[in-house]
């Protein structure tokens, strides 16, 4: 049961801000993705200025929308439902007792999985292949959240 206007509207404007933020990322991943992003490919962003801004996009988009579900749109959610928002872990672990998200510890690597993208990026072709692969196979998990938490 929501029980707050003011935090019902900040969840319905954080709900359209996630929605679009998936929707990008959504068309970044299905144009990254078209063929397997092998660490041949890595290989080749010094070289290939469009796939390296598909990458990057990816890893932006990736990033701000596990931000915003995380960060703002979770902890929305439980203050509109009367909940008490606390740490993100602890948030995540709520999320998971209510059945809102699979598995909490999947969202904490992933959450490192992110940043290791991005330190990687320039550094190690195997490793960011491999982690640009793990962020895409996330992606159901970060849609199912999302509508889960909109709905």
């Amino acid at each position: 049961m929501i029980m707050d206007a003011g935090a019902t509207e900040r969840l319905r404007r954080l709900s359209g801000i996630v929605e679009r933020e998936l929707a990008h990322l959504l068309v970044t991943d299905k144009r990254l993705f078209a063929e397997p992003f092998t660490a041949e490919r890595a290989g080749r962003l010094a070289d290939d200025i469009d796939l390296a801004e598909r990458v990057e996009a990816f890893v932006s988009r990736f990033g701000r929308l596990q931000d915003t579900i995380g960060d703002k749109l979770l902890p929305a959610f439980l203050t509109a439902h009367g909940e008490r928002p606390a740490t993100f872990m602890e948030n995540l672990d709520r999320a998971e007792r209510l059945g809102l998200i699979a598995d909490a510890q999947a969202w904490i690597d992933t959450r490192r999985l992110r940043n290791q993208m991005v330190h990687e990026y320039v550094e190690d072709p195997v490793v960011l292949a491999s982690a640009l692969q793990a962020g895409h196979d996330f992606i159901p998990e970060l849609a199912a959240t999302a509508q889960r938490l909109i709905s």
